[in-house]
């Protein structure tokens, strides 16, 4: 039987065990946190103490935190949510600025905008190592500051890893008193995350070791975008719904013990993560690391394998016991290169050529021998078997 080796904690990584055991706790339990009696007001204790507890970590107050169901609410909410408020006080606000890097849960809302809601969407760029330009985003803030509703940009890529300038985006932002929504599920955990330097941030449980599900929204204070949600009013009256008391008391526990944890762990993975791209960059030849090789994530490795299709060689790995992504969508069965990196200008046929592995809080060793022991061979029949030119030359 072949162990398999997991390197896709960028999609979604193992409960960990504080957070199960937090949520089991609950799922043993009754209570709807909005009810007045005993089992009610048990509940939203323990909802009123994760609050508290995220807010510490992320260092905004706990009123700032919105529960969710997971990042891509999260994310709709501060985009559609945001901008729906600042058109309502000035119609005129009908721009946005984002990055051409940002995860689907951002580009997806904002393109619905600009096709139903009037959006004016202006793209800024992104440099080689998916970094966004900020002399490019000034002098849009500059020059057209009284039509722009919002700028969104990720706090780090969930393809390559790159980490934003946040903290110059946001001083940029508040300047010219424009919000700035920042999709922060990649980084929780993973790095220090700031959540007052913005006005809205998203993050996700099930990408810092908490359960699917679940997610926040952190909005600071007087920011009140218009609901995506109407019913009972919970949440500030921005996302009604009843609460998940386990998930949310899963998603605290992960995110208290990712802190705790974070620096001798991302250290460990770091290094775990330096050896893996050393060693199949030295022993494979025509291998490109996309990204930034510095400020990055510290488990994240995407790298282009040149004449071979990323599909070919997912499923070669996966057949070797060895999981990781393409880290790009894949529409009706046809391999589409990833916006990320032809955001950063890699070709199409390079573009689909990457793979990503991503490692995590259990990674070890042993995983990246694997990896460095059988992917030579598992590149050398993906070579062979050739890259496909264009969509239509695959069957």
């Amino acid at each position: 039987m072949v162990q398999t080796v997991y390197l896709d904690y960028a999609a979604t990584a193992p409960m960990r065990p504080e957070a199960l055991a937090a949520m089991t706790t609950e799922l043993a339990t009754v209570g709807n946190a909005n009810s007045l009696h005993a089992s009610g007001r048990r509940a939203r204790r323990v909802v009123e103490e994760s609050r508290e507890a995220i807010a510490a970590v992320l260092n905004v107050q706990p009123r700032d935190v919105v529960f969710t169901s997971g990042g891509t609410e999260a994310d709709n909410l501060g985009v559609k949510g945001i901008y729906a408020m600042r058109r309502l006080k000035d119609p005129n606000r009908r721009r946005i600025l984002t990055s051409p890097i940002e995860h689907h849960a951002v580009l997806d809302p904002i393109e619905s905008l600009g096709e139903s809601g009037g959006a004016d969407v202006r793209y800024l760029f992104a440099d080689n190592v998916g970094r966004v330009d900020l002399d490019w985003l000034k002098v849009e803030l500059e020059r057209d500051s009284e039509l722009i509703a919002l700028v969104c940009v990720m706090w780090a890529n969930n393809e390559v890893g790159t980490i934003q300038r946040v903290a110059e985006i946001s001083e940029l932002c508040k300047q010219f008193s424009i919000p700035f929504h920042c999709d922060a599920v990649q980084a929780v955990g993973q790095l220090p995350v700031d959540a007052s330097l913005v006005d809205s941030l998203a993050l996700s449980g099930h990408k810092v070791g908490g359960p699917i599900g679940v997610g926040a929204l952190v909005l600071r204070p007087g920011l009140n975008p218009v609901p995506l949600l109407h019913g009972g009013g919970q949440e500030r009256d921005v996302r009604s719904g009843t609460l998940d008391t386990p998930a949310i008391a899963g998603l605290a526990a992960a995110i208290v013990a990712a802190n705790g944890d974070m620096a001798e762990r991302t250290t460990r993975v770091r290094s775990l993560r330096d050896d893996l791209v050393e060693r199949v960059t030295g022993t494979i030849e025509n291998v490109t690391r996309n990204g930034d090789p510095d400020d990055t994530l510290p488990g994240v490795a995407n790298l282009s394998f040149d004449g071979c299709e990323g599909d070919a060689l997912l499923l070669l790995l996966d057949a070797a016991g060895i999981e990781c992504s393409r880290g790009s969508a894949c529409t009706a069965g046809v391999p589409q290169p990833s916006h990320v990196l032809l955001a950063m200008g890699l070709d199409p046929q390079t573009a689909r050529s990457s793979l990503r592995f991503s490692l995590g809080m259990d990674s070890t060793q042993a995983d990246v021998d694997r990896v460095v022991e059988v992917l030579p061979d598992i590149v050398s029949r993906a070579r062979r078997a050739g890259t496909p030119r264009s969509p239509k030359d695959i069957k």
